[in-house]
């Protein structure tokens, strides 16, 4: 283990508190990850940790203890209370915060089942969105996610913290639009938009030999990329004022529509 940082001063510290911002973690290549259930699910992903930032006296939980046992000795820096604030995020006292390598997530790494399922999330900008869908794809058993064209980059603090670690699925990647329909048409994959003005609702398309479920940013929609003819387009019935819900909730009736008719096939 090294020695104790005591200052907030201190030259590791500076440096690990700059990737709160996007540009230093583009820079450094690296993000931070605060938590224990995140960092735990980081480590069995394969994240790489460079740095784990442990403050004795907040680290008192066993399940934190614990996960310091799993970072190699010369990774460790003790740090004070005063120090460790300057490093967490939100209302997080676990005592352990780490700055982490960021891992290459691209289409060639995903590795899909027969007739599967894949969300394609395009030029969504609120990382808790990002975060929030994430977590309902991996709950409803989505076979992999792509983030095309995203606005805020995958490791961002807060979608981290609400994807509550599984960001670091091995089965997400990042491309371009063009990118994503290339790879989805050489899989084959019938490709399904979520788009208000569709005339198809989404409960009558048919997913269970797979399919591709593509849903852009609250802001502007999908772009006319995504209103070609192999593209169908589906709905949800709204019987209110509003004309549309918010992505991550349009994103979990999607997903678990297509794991309530997809659950009698596979």
């Amino acid at each position: 283990m090294n020695e104790p940082i005591t200052s907030r001063q201190n030259a590791r510290i500076k440096e690990a508190a700059k990737l709160r911002d996007a540009r230093q973690r583009k820079k450094q290549r690296r993000f931070l990850i605060d938590g224990v259930r995140e960092i735990g699910r980081a480590l069995d992903a394969g994240i790489e940790v460079d740095e784990a930032f442990v403050c004795p006296t907040l680290c008192s939980a066993d399940e934190a203890r614990a996960l310091t046992g799993r970072f190699a000795p010369e990774t460790i820096y003790e740090v004070t209370p005063d120090v460790f604030e300057k490093l967490c995020f939100g209302d997080r006292t676990e005592g352990i915060v780490v700055a982490a390598s960021t891992p290459q997530r691209t289409l060639e790494q995903l590795q899909l089942p027969e007739h599967p399922l894949v969300a394609v999330l395009v030029g969504l900008e609120k990382p808790g969105n990002v975060g929030a869908i994430l977590r309902t794809a991996d709950g409803a058993g989505v076979d992999a996610v792509i983030i095309a064209d995203g606005t805020t980059d995958l490791f961002n603090p807060n979608t981290v913290r609400a994807s509550i670690g599984t960001v670091f699925s091995p089965n997400i990647a990042t491309a371009t639009t063009d990118e994503a329909l290339t790879q989805l048409r050489a899989w084959q994959l019938p490709i399904v938009a979520a788009r208000p003005q569709a005339k198809q609702l989404y409960t009558e398309f048919d997913y269970r030999s797979g399919a591709a479920i593509a849903l852009g940013s609250e802001a502007d929609g999908l772009a006319r990329t995504w209103q070609q003819p192999d593209i169908q387009g589906v709905r949800l019935r709204m019987k209110g004022i509003a004309d549309s819900l918010n992505v991550s909730v349009t994103a979990g009736i999607l997903f678990y529509e297509a794991q309530r008719q997809r659950a009698t096939e596979y």
